[in-house]
């Protein structure tokens, strides 16, 4: 027989979630066969979703070469740190992701995420033990996508996870904001609503009105920052870009680029949704890429409550990288930002 204490990190979720996890070996068969037949929760059977309470004990049989087996670590490479800390305590951690780097692992890239070197740095220094962890592995909360720059939030505690989950679904909670260089001169905030509908073949999404009865609501506040003219400065291109400060109110996949593209505005650089014209002379040069330019340079918590309560009102900012200045210059002759 094994038994189990559930800890702080391990409560709160339920029962077949949790065993997914700490006997991460075992086929969901073999999880749901012990649930049924072998596992009791305080000497009580209990069904897969149940959730889990702190101190509560499970026990259950399998045999020691199935347990060894079923809870095995994998040996990791860990992962070069290539993020920036913006803010830290025992709670959460807020870093800036750079260009190019998965927020999460896909099929094709599995290792270098920023969610493994968060793990790393969060083992490296003491604040995360995996040996004495069963099921709870600091996460982010949100992501952005593997070309756009700034602002990741990592809960550091089962507890603040899912908190800071709670607010991200909760309407107004959290404001996130980004900086864009947008194509065409933009001169007067607009708010636009509308409904996002993705294809997910192509991976690829297209906006429909507001009143549609396909996809999922959005809704995007751009404001002008600088538009550019051929007398500001020397940029060869000064008259052709403009500079965008973006809050979304909603948060979907592709909504900036997608949303900005609808009225006319699409994204330096981004050929996906605005086509060849959006592509900027020896912009690979200047960005080391010639992707869209796009970087989330602000989270503000606008009302947090219970652990996380002291983050209410407060923002956190990611710097500019540092190869903007020479894009605002190729445009612009001078750095605005």
């Amino acid at each position: 027989m094994k038994e189990l204490a559930i800890s702080k990190n391990d409560a709160g979720q339920r029962l077949d979630r949790f065993l997914k996890k700490y006997l991460a070996g075992a086929p969901l068969s073999a999880i749901y066969k012990i649930i049924r037949k072998d596992l009791k929760v305080d000497g009580r059977r209990r069904r897969e979703d149940h959730i889990l309470s702190e101190g509560e004990i499970l026990s259950f049989y399998v045999t020691d070469e199935e347990f060894e087996t079923w809870t095995a670590k994998k040996a990791v490479k860990r992962a070069k740190k290539q993020f920036r800390v913006i803010y830290e305590d025992d709670n959460i951690l807020i870093v800036s992701k750079p260009f190019g780097l998965l927020v999460h692992g896909d099929r094709n890239e599995k290792k270098e995420t920023l969610a493994n070197q968060v793990i790393d740095y969060l083992i490296e220094n003491g604040a995360y033990d995996p040996r004495a962890e069963k099921s709870f592995v600091p996460s982010p909360v949100h992501r952005l996508d593997r070309n756009t720059t700034g602002t990741v939030v990592f809960g550091k505690n089962a507890e603040a996870l899912r908190e800071l989950a709670a607010l991200f679904r909760e309407d107004g909670a959290v404001s996130k904001f980004y900086y864009t260089v947008v194509h065409g001169r933009l001169t007067e905030e607009v708010r636009l609503k509308g409904k996002l509908l993705k294809d997910e073949e192509r991976n690829v999404c297209r906006v429909l009105p507001e009143s549609a009865d396909r996809g999922k609501y959005i809704e995007t506040v751009v404001r002008p920052v600088y538009a550019g003219d051929n007398a500001s400065g020397s940029g060869r291109n000064a008259s052709g870009f403009s500079i965008a400060d973006v809050e979304l109110v909603t948060g979907r996949s592709h909504q900036i680029r997608a949303h900005l593209a609808s009225i006319g505005h699409p994204i330096a650089g981004d050929v996906k949704y605005g086509g060849k014209r959006t592509q900027v002379k020896d912009m690979d040069m200047v960005l080391g890429s010639t992707t869209q330019a796009l970087h989330a340079y602000k989270i503000r918590f606008n009302r947090a409550e219970g652990t996380l309560e002291y983050l209410s009102g407060q923002s956190f900012t990611a710097p500019l990288p540092a190869d903007w200045e020479p894009l605002q210059r190729g445009l612009f002759g001078k750095a605005v930002i």
